[in-house]
């Protein structure tokens, strides 16, 4: 089967699937495999066809709905039409009011405290009716009729926004409840086999009553009925905690927070505490929380894709086009938008309420075990059904003994109901042994495992968005990490500045360089400062770079609301990552031009051609000047200081474009610059990045780091984090810039990306690049992201992890994976559980294959030889307890230990039972069989009971088999715990949920022996067989001891076989002969 022997290297090859190229035959031809991202629905429709299944509603549970898939595509074109119906009506009516038809609008209707109601917002909002918002006076007479104040918001009171709330409603909508207990216990009923031993035991019941009466007659069939119901709680039990588990977890998904102005400040809040009336800023990357009016912008531009279906950007127009669709993205510019619907009373309400929303998605590895789950069942049903064969045959020819040692069928003698009641049984015993043999919890078990490590994970700061994130982190091969915020603490601090032609202190600056950068920190700045109103310390908000450089104009004697007031912004430029720059066109009081900016110090620097100097005058940038500068750009970038250079120029008025729209295409003059200052602004480590860093490097992950700041300052950053080793390191193409990387053809760049551990002053589309040479030489990628525009670059890689402090709704709506810190440490650890989350599967796996190999062999080997078995329907049904749901708890919720940051990357097509694997099950298994085989031919005589009633006897030797058969298990979970692993007993104490699991199953495995017997077909046992049966158990400990001494071959089982395969098929083909 190849899902289960399929070998795979650490690293992809280049024509896998996940690499951009084509499927090779090898994933071609293997049903059970699916990529990491994107997978088709054919071939998620492939395995489900070709999955041996039992219960397809418990199964299918955690997997894509894809009749629900369609139904929500479906009844997302629905809106979307709506949507685009809106639009052209709204076109239409724009048409006949330019040609004189003008429709009459309804004046505004007081509603509570306020001067409109909900239904006249709705009605405009939804029909995107200007003519409507200019009749309320535009952005600003709505704002007086929802009573806020635009420059400061609502007050931000409880009983104002209980008002707001009671008359327009909360930005909350509907959700279709989850399933409840009840439907999980139904689920667990659809189980075909235990549906047959229902049946079965119902007809035993019946057959029981009526031959040996209710007194004794209801035990056989009473029993597999409880034992069966008890199977079914304990699964439903178990299914609906997950259920709530990962219902939490999309809850927190849902919870973006988001800056809003609130009695003048800017205040987070949940996007569930938004209402009618917030002032809202938006940037680039913010996803609109709400129906809303545009009150002002610069160069505003949303994605409307999520609600119109179409991936056209949209410019934003404060007075022709001011409508905000709740939903949509900012792709471009900002701006600042009032809320006038939110809720169901929004277009994107309206469509989360309708849809119900599939949390279902099939990871790789859960399809894959699904293979190894059809192999195995395949040959647990063969198995069974060979029994069934048997065990009949050898009843109607007579070869079945009873108690008593004649045969339990003599033709034309033996009652109808005697015969029927011996088939049942017999039947019984068959479907049992499918119970078992058929791991149906197997491919659950990652369901388990996942749900577990994502609740550990949200305690580590890793809030996960896809399930087979958490699986692929853990073959990542190298990790490409942004440098603020994530390898820094994203804390800046102002530290130094060049102004005036030379290194300066702020109390030394003239006069006109004083005043023009504090226009230009004022004006060209998406940050804000709020002055609380009965004094007390100013509040920064912003970027942390804004924040500093905010701080800094403070430092000069600004005073930021008055600064503003004194001129008025012409056009804005938002800062581009692409250009490394912002800029800002602002008319003065007396009327002339000033066109500021702001950024990478180099890339301004060369569009200066003069600077101020310390007298105050125009001074031109020779040769000499411009060297110097960029000497200490390059002095202060080696010291890890982050430089931004401010700049600016005069233009003449008459030149500035006029109407709006114009000026809303006018590109800005960035040439002929004059230089105002450069500043170094400190961004220290985050304490504790080197060893995450070399943590990292020591489990086969190489970490590089992907930075927009310069090629210095990177190189300085990484020899502190420990990504650069020494200066030798840092030369090309180990160090390299994003403009040389970008210049390279796809091969060149194949050819050195392997090497790339350093690239500065890169552009999102240089990180994307990189992304995709690494992704085609085979490894998997881990990147992290925090801008609109690393989405390209998160979304190509196999793991996207965006930043949840600094990181756009845009970018987290790209990544699979949100790390809620920003810190790099914290990326460590999801690789840590991704590792855990494989390695918990594997151990789940060994122990699994353990029972099942045991129990077939002694069932069939019994069965075969004297047409009986030593464990009864009852007595199986307990141990596929222990092995599915009981095992699955305890082996697939064990937390990561840093023995898995000593190993290489797992390979994500690697077999999943390894050679060491195969080793400790086998020895396991063949101990089981040997010793209880040993048991089940010469117990009587072995364990001196040839001297007891026969019955008697044969009963307390099955009643110790099936004791020692399940204290086996116990024991060998320990040693499933480490598989690769000496010491099986480290950190034991700590796993309480293990150690709880295995004293309720020894307790219970006591009342059943010694309380339950004529329910489990049992009998007391004294201390000497009870010492037996734990001597039995505890041998499994110091055997797998020994069996870890045992040297096992590096090349996988798999590759042997297959080897195998193609020199037979060689040789009868010629080939192979000498």
């Amino acid at each position: 089967m190849t899902s289960l022997f399929k070998p795979s290297p650490g690293r992809r090859r280049g024509s896998d699937l996940e690499s951009g190229k084509s499927e090779n035959a090898d994933s071609d031809s293997d049903t059970f495999y699916i990529p990491s991202k994107n997978a088709s629905i054919e071939r998620l429709q492939q395995w489900r066809k070709a999955a041996l299944v039992l219960n397809a509603s418990r199964r299918f549970r955690y997997t894509l709905d894809l009749k629900k898939e369609q139904e929500t595509r479906e009844m997302r074109q629905k809106i979307r039409s709506h949507a685009h119906a809106l639009l052209a009506a709204n076109r239409f009516m724009d048409m006949g009011r330019e040609q004189g038809v003008e429709k009459p609008i309804a004046s505004a209707t007081p509603a509570g405290d306020f001067g409109i109601g909900p239904e006249q917002l709705v009605l405009m909002s939804k029909d995107h009716n200007v003519a409507s918002l200019q009749q309320y006076g535009g952005a600003l007479g709505l704002s007086d009729l929802l009573k806020i104040n635009p420059e400061k918001g609502i007050s931000g009171e409880d009983d104002d926004l209980l008002k707001r709330k009671t008359t327009y409603g909360s930005n909350t909508y509907p959700r279709k409840k989850g399933k409840g207990f009840l439907r999980f216990l139904w689920d667990a009923c659809h189980d075909l086999t235990l549906i047959i031993l229902m049946v079965a035991a119902v007809a035993s019941l019946a057959l029981g009553i009526k031959t040996e009466g209710i007194k004794e007659g209801w035990y056989d069939g009473g029993s597999i009925a409880f034992a069966v119901i008890l199977v079914i709680v304990v699964t439903a039990v178990s299914d609906y905690k997950q259920s709530l588990q990962f219902q939490n977890l999309n809850d927190e998904k849902r919870n973006i927070h988001m800056e809003v102005l609130r009695g003048g400040r800017r205040v987070e809040v949940s996007i569930y505490d938004l209402v009618v009336g917030d002032v809202i800023p938006l940037n680039i990357g913010n996803q609109v929380p709400a129906d809303g009016v545009l009150i002002s912008g610069h160069s505003l531009a949303l994605d409307e894709s999520s609600m119109t279906g179409e991936s056209k950007i949209v410019n934003k127009d404060a007075n022709k086009d001011p409508f905000l669709m709740s939903g949509c993205k900012v792709a471009d510019g900002n701006g600042v938008m009032l809320v006038t619907g939110v809720g169901v009373n929004t277009e994107w309400g309206l469509l989360m309420a309708s849809i119900s929303e599939d949390n279902g998605e099939e990871t790789p590895l859960q399809v894959r075990l699904n293979g190894v789950a059809t192999f195995i069942g395949s040959i647990g049903l063969a198995v069974a059904a060979c029994v069934l064969v048997i065990l009949l045959v050898r009843y109607f020819t007579g070869h079945t003994r009873d108690i008593g040692g004649g045969p339990q069928f003599i033709k034309g003698k033996t009652k109808i109901g005697h015969v029927v009641d011996d088939v049942i049984k017999v039947i019984t015993v068959a479907v049992t042994i499918v119970v078992v043999a058929v791991p149906e919890g197997l491919p659950l078990a990652v369901t388990l495992t996942l749900a577990y490590s994502m609740r550990k994970m949200m305690a580590d700061k890793a809030l996960v968005r896809r399930l087979s994130a958490c699986e692929t982190m853990g073959s990542a091969t190298t990790i490409c990490s942004d440098k603020t915020g994530t390898l820094t603490l994203n804390q800046m601090t102002l530290v130094e500045s060049y102004a005036g032609g030379k290194k300066t202190d702020t109390e030394q600056l003239p006069a006109t360089i004083t005043s023009l950068c504090v226009e230009g920190i004022a004006q060209n700045t998406t940050g804000s400062i709020y002055v609380p109103e009965g004094g007390g310390e100013l509040e920064l908000s912003g970027s942390p770079t804004e924040k500093a450089i905010l701080g800094w104009g403070l430092k000069l004697g600004m005073n930021f609301e008055t600064v503003r007031s004194q001129s008025s912004i012409l056009h804005a430029f938002p800062f581009n990552s692409e250009k490394k720059r912002g800029g800002v066109a602002v008319k003065t009081a007396d009327g002339e031009v000033h066109v500021h900016w702001k950024g990478a110090s180099e890339i301004v620097l060369a569009s200066c051609t003069s600077y101020i100097d310390l007298d105050g005058n125009v001074a031109p940038m020779t040769e000499d000047k411009a060297l110097y500068f960029r000497n200490g750009i390059e002095e202060m970038a080696g010291r890890t200081l982050r430089c931004v250079a401010l700049a600016f120029r005069t233009y003449e008025a008459e030149r500035v474009p006029k109407g709006e729209e114009e000026l809303s295409k006018w590109a800005m003059p960035d040439d002929d610059l004059i230089l105002l200052a450069i500043v170094g602004i400190k961004d220290p480590c985050r304490p504790g990045v080197k060893d995450s860093v070399q943590l990292c490097q020591n489990a086969g992950v190489k970490v590089r780091m992907v930075t927009g700041d310069n090629v210095q300052t990177a190189r300085a950053i990484a020899l502190e984090c420990g990504i650069l080793t020494s200066d030798a390191e840092a030369s090309e193409p180990t160090l390299i810039e994003g403009k040389s990387f970008r210049a390279m053809t796809d091969s060149e760049r194949d050819k050195i990306c392997d090497k790339i551990s350093v690239m500065g002053r890169s552009s999102p589309n240089d990180k994307l690049l990189l992304v995709q040479s690494l992704r085609r030489r085979g490894h998997v990628v881990a990147v992290t992201g925090d801008g609109t525009n690393d989405a390209p670059a998160l979304h190509e890689a196999d793991i996207g992890l965006a930043m949840g402090i600094a990181g756009t709704e845009v970018a987290k709506e790209s990544s699979d994976i949100i790390i809620l810190d920003d810190n790099f440490a914290s990326v460590v650890k999801v690789v840590r559980w991704g590792r855990s989350v494989y390695a918990n599967i594997q151990k789940f796996i060994q122990f699994q294959l353990t029972v099942n190999v045991a129990a077939l062999v002694i069932n069939v080997v019994a069965a075969i030889s004297s047409g009986d078995v030593p464990l009864t329907a009852v007595q199986l049904l307990w141990v596929n307890l222990i092995m599915d749901t009981l095992g699955a708890l305890a082996l697939a919720t064990e937390p990561p230990t840093d023995h898995l940051m000593g190993r290489p990357p797992v390979g994500r097509k690697e077999p999943l039972i390894t050679n060491i694997m195969w080793r400790n099950l086998l020895i396991q298994a063949i101990y089981q069989v040997s010793v209880l085989l040993v048991l089940n031919f010469r117990g009587v005589s072995l364990l001196g009971l040839e001297h007891e009633v026969p019955e008697h006897a044969i009963r307390v030797k099955n009643t110790l088999i099936f004791n020692a058969f399940v204290l086996c298990q116990a024991f060998n979970e320990f040693n499933a715990r480490k598989p690769d692993e000496k010491n099986i007993f480290k950190g034991i104490i700590k796993n309480r949920l293990f150690m709880g699991i295995i004293v309720i199953t020894l307790v219970l495995q006591v009342i059943i022996v010694e309380f339950l017997g004529k329910f489990a077909s049992t009998t007391k046992l004294n201390w000497q067989q009870w010492l037996i049966c734990v001597g039995i158990g505890v041998i499994s400990w110091p055997l797998a001891l020994v069996g870890k001494f045992i040297p096992v071959s590096k090349t996988p089982l798999s590759t042997k076989l297959s080897g195998l395969k193609c020199w037979g098929k060689k040789k009868s083909s010629g080939e192979g002969s000498l």
